[in-house]
């Protein structure tokens, strides 16, 4: 694959980012966390920090990344399932551990759906440590940004 290209996600993306979400089987898509206006806001956010993986132009992967000033975040991090185990989601990952640092952030924390066989393969292979110690705690402010699966079901607080 001579033609990759990581570079940082942009607005203009989005459609095609989008997309490619929902090609990926049990990916959580946020009816409002995921629109075109609250992406655009998180890429305004964090300019240098979310990125795409573009093979002949064609956008094949992409990750959100962005940091509170604290910690850094991985969120909806996919790659096309043809494009697997070439290296692109290791590629795109080092990228925004590599823009996160150059902020001075020295933590990064993400979450893998515990179906998602996959993606939780993927972050053990290439060196995350599973937190067993931890419990995981949200509350919705807006009933309205339900999850939902691409092949799968709802998800309803």
């Amino acid at each position: 694959m001579n033609d990759l290209r990581i570079q940082p996600m942009t607005i203009n993306d989005y459609d095609e980012v989008r997309a490619l979400w929902l090609t990926i089987q049990g990916f959580g898509i946020r009816a409002l966390d995921d629109s075109p206006e609250d992406i655009n806001r998180f890429i305004r956010r964090n300019p240098t920090t979310s990125v795409v993986a573009r093979v002949s132009g064609r956008i094949v992967g992409s990750i959100l990344c962005g940091s509170d000033g604290r910690q850094g975040a991985l969120y909806h991090v996919c790659v096309a399932r043809e494009y697997r185990r070439r290296g692109i989601g290791t590629q795109m990952v080092a990228y925004c551990m590599q823009q996160l640092k150059l902020m001075g952030i020295n933590k990064v924390s993400l979450i893998a759906f515990t179906r998602n066989d996959a993606g939780n393969a993927f972050w053990n292979q290439i060196g995350w440590t599973h937190k067993s110690d931890v419990n995981y705690y949200e509350f919705i402010l807006n009933q309205e940004n339900i999850t939902q699966f691409v092949g799968g079901e709802d998800e309803h607080p």
